[in-house]
């Protein structure tokens, strides 16, 4: 995962890839017209700033955390209604999620460090393991419980977490540790982590990352309380068209500011992970 000296054609072709992602994404309700916008800018930045390895990890979140979204929309509608979860990725999302990546990659390619590609590995994984988890505890998460107190709330709850959630977030940060191992263990060696060190620096900051969402979101996120309903909500304007209530969290911090906290604690942990282990060797 060691990237290339810096090629306009490799930007290019990130450019390309990056926009056929994007429109097929939009073909099939996973992003919205600014999430394609999103999708083309942190694709061309990663693919041409990281390299062919750090772009795949980008697209194998997109790809699994899209086919998740999609897997039964129906049964998470109401839980999508009230939250801001499921439904097309806007570019707030995309950069939020994407956006510490394109950054990190730039780090790489000014100064090559093996703590960079083990952070990005760690900020993917982190918003991967948060997105699986979210998607399969809607699903199956039948006992939900809030991380600061323990008490139980709804499904999609933010800061809620449930049994088959949390191994599915575990899940997700194996399958970009994993594969990042995987493309480093086929690739050129270098200025990268070893396959071993890159996936427990994926385990380690994906779930670092998806408990800090969750902390985050039980804790300072912007929660809303609609006063029709009677039920929280993360929207400053419910579904059924009343204006809510500000009960607690910062005002200005919404669901696509905790997910950028919560891939920088994932590239913190991985890459501190990393730092350890490089560092005794």
């Amino acid at each position: 995962m060691t990237p290339p000296p810096f090629s306009s054609w490799r930007l290019l072709a990130g450019f390309l890839l990056s926009l056929a992602i994007g429109y097929g994404g939009y073909r099939r309700a996973a992003l919205s017209r600014s999430g394609v916008l999103g999708a083309v800018l942190t694709g061309t930045l990663t693919f041409g700033l990281g390299g062919w390895g750090w772009g795949a990890l980008l697209v194998a979140f997109f790809a699994s955390s899209s086919a998740l979204s999609r897997y039964r929309h129906g049964d998470k509608a109401a839980v999508a209604a009230d939250f801001a979860k499921g439904g097309p990725r806007d570019l707030g999302q995309a950069l939020a999620n994407g956006g510490l990546g394109c950054l990190l990659a730039l780090g790489h390619l000014l100064a090559p460090h093996p703590l960079w590609t083990a952070a990005f590995v760690g900020a993917m994984a982190a918003v991967n393991a948060d997105t699986w988890g979210t998607e399969v505890g809607i699903l199956w998460g039948r006992r939900v419980w809030l991380i600061t107190t323990g008490r139980p709330v709804p499904p999609g709850t933010s800061g809620g977490l449930s049994w088959p959630g949390t191994l599915a977030a575990l899940g997700g940060a194996a399958f970009i540790g994993g594969l990042a191992a995987l493309f480093q263990g086929v690739g050129a060696a270098g200025a990268s982590p070893a396959p071993g060190l890159l996936l427990a620096g994926g385990v380690v900051g994906g779930l670092a990352g998806a408990l800090a969402d969750s902390w985050l979101g039980a804790t300072v996120q912007c929660i809303y309380f609609c006063p029709r309903c009677a039920k929280e909500t993360e929207r400053p304007l419910h579904h059924c068209g009343t204006r809510t209530q500000q009960v607690r969290g910062i005002r200005w911090l919404h669901n696509d500011g905790v997910n950028l906290a919560a891939s920088a604690v994932g590239a913190l942990a991985a890459g501190l992970l990393a730092a350890a282990a490089l560092g005794g060797a």
